[in-house]
Formats: structure tokens, C-alpha cells, sequence
């Protein structure tokens, strides 16, 4: 991947936190939180869309960093003890173990509000791309209730079928969602939109699964938080129902189906094709 996504990515994060003068401690808990390092998948995917879409990278920086503001608000609340109560996030204290609880949910509730001031910058389609990362948003939140609760609908009856929503809604909704916004931020034609939107549902699907079986198989200390914690909370895991082989059946799958909607665009799709080899493949 081009380095320069990485500096544009930060420092669009630096800019949003920085230039807003947030309360303190909020504003220390929000540098903390955002500025500490992380993958920084769904920006790379916005970016990396964008572009095989026919549009630049300033073209979708604002809905990058947006996507990654909430990204981040998920992070701090899902930590939270009346959550998933996880003391470690990428190798250090979680936000309510650096700083309080009080903090940790009024700095998640400013960046949600920041993420969708900085969407609205989007030099084009700014209101559907803010649109696309409510919404992904609000059907994370959705499956951080049907984790957390285990109340489902009623036809909801088979456990692989109530874990695939869990994945699709708390994890593969935001992925999905930075892939349709590259193409939105780049005007993509329907056919370009269809393809990085099936892409992003299997990518973001993918990802999931591969981090239910390092939960399984990786150590606290490899992976910067602590391992084992949802088999160890009774929570449905894709190596805990289907096993681990399987699992690993399922993301090979996944991988591939992600890669055949990339032969179908004009463009060069060979970014994206390695960040899918690095996602099915990571070890953190």
C-alpha cells in the first residue's frame, strides 16, 4: 500500500481531534483513543475504493477519517465493563482504565458527533456518504445488542445464522460501509458501487471470522488485547459452532469471493487484492 495513505489517514485524524478544542479531559482521552495506533482498515479500504473507482484519495479522505471516528467511539465503548469489560486495547489500558468510565463514554459520544461533522466536509455526495456511516453505525450498534442481550427475533433459530448477523452488523457493517463510501466519494456508476459493496460484505465477513479464530489460538500479549475473553463469556464465535477448521474453510471462501469482485473493474485492483491476502492471513 502507498505509505502516503497512512499520512494522509493520521493526519486527517490529528486535524479532527486537534482543531475542535474538545473539554478536557475529553481532548486527551480522544488523542489517546484515536491516535494510539490500530490497523486503520476501514480508512485504507475507503481510500483504496475510492481510487480504483475512479477517484482520487482527497476525494474520500473526509469519510476515511469519519469512518475511523467511529471506528474508534466502538472500540472505547465496547470496553466498557458493562460491555465487553476489557482492561487492554492495543497493548495498553483500555480508555476507562487510562483515564475513567466517565470519560471513556463522553469521549466516545464526541467522536460520533465529530465523525459526522468531518463526513459533511466530503467534497462530493457528502450527505449520502454521512447517510452510509449512520447507518453502518447505527447497524453496529445493533449487533453490540444482540451480542451483549442474545435477543434475537423470533425466526432467528439456527446459532450459526444468529452469529453470521452478530458479524455482519457489529463488525462487517462498517467495513461494507468504507467500501460504498470510496465509490460514492469517487461518483462511481451503479455497476462500480455493486462490486465494492459485495466486496466490502465479504472482506468485512472475512475479517470477523479471522479475528474469532486468533481469539482462539493467539496469545493476550501477540494480540494487544486479551484472548480467549468470548469463548470465556459464553459468546458465539465461528470456531466455537462451526470449528476451527471450518473456520478457516469459511475465510478461504470469504478471500476468494472478495477477490472475484475485484476481476470484474477496470482499474488497478492489486491493492485491495493484497489487503484481502493480509486480512485472511494476519496473526493479530
Amino acid at each position: 500500500m502507498d505509505r502516503s495513505y497512512l499520512e494522509h489517514i493520521e493526519t486527517g485524524l490529528r486535524s479532527a481531534i486537534e482543531s475542535r478544542e474538545l473539554a478536557p479531559p475529553i481532548d486527551e482521552a480522544a488523542r489517546y483513543a484515536v491516535l494510539g495506533g490500530g490497523k486503520r482498515l476501514r480508512p485504507i479500504l475507503t481510500l483504496q475504493s475510492c481510487v480504483l473507482a475512479g477517484g482520487t484519495p482527497a476525494d474520500a479522505l473526509p469519510a476515511a477519517v469519519s469512518l475511523e471516528l467511529i471506528h474508534a467511539f466502538s472500540l472505547i465503548h465496547d470496553d466498557l465493563p458493562a460491555l465487553d469489560d476489557d482492561d487492554i486495547r492495543r497493548g495498553r489500558p483500555t480508555v476507562h482504565r487510562a483515564f475513567n468510565q466517565t470519560t471513556a463514554i463522553l469521549t466516545g459520544d464526541s467522536l460520533q458527533c465529530i465523525a459526522a461533522e468531518v463526513a459533511l466536509e466530503s467534497p462530493r455526495n457528502a450527505s449520502s456518504i454521512l447517510s452510509e456511516i449512520l447507518s453502518a453505525s447505527r447497524l453496529m450498534i445493533d449487533g453490540q445488542s444482540y451480542d451483549t442481550e442474545g435477543v434475537f427475533r423470533p425466526d432467528m433459530i439456527q446459532e450459526e445464522s444468529r452469529l453470521r448477523l452478530i458479524h455482519r452488523l457489529k463488525t462487517s457493517a462498517l467495513i461494507q460501509a468504507a467500501c460504498r463510501c470510496g465509490a460514492l466519494a469517487a461518483e462511481a456508476d451503479q455497476k462500480v458501487f455493486d462490486h465494492l459493496d459485495r466486496f466490502g460484505a465479504a472482506v468485512g465477513l472475512m475479517f470477523q471470522i479471522v479475528d474469532d479464530v486468533l481469539d482462539e489460538t493467539q496469545t493476550t500479549e501477540h494480540l494487544g488485547k486479551t484472548s480467549g475473553k468470548d469463548r470465556d463469556a459464553g459468546k458465539r464465535t465461528f470456531p466455537g459452532i462451526i470449528g476451527l477448521e471450518q473456520s478457516r474453510a469459511e475465510i478461504t471462501r470469504l478471500a476468494e469471493s472478495a477477490r472475484d469482485e475485484l476481476k470484474s473493474m477496470d482499474g488497478d485492483a492489486d491493492p485491495l487484492r493484497e489487503l484481502v491476502d493480509f486480512l485472511a492471513f494476519r496473526t493479530n
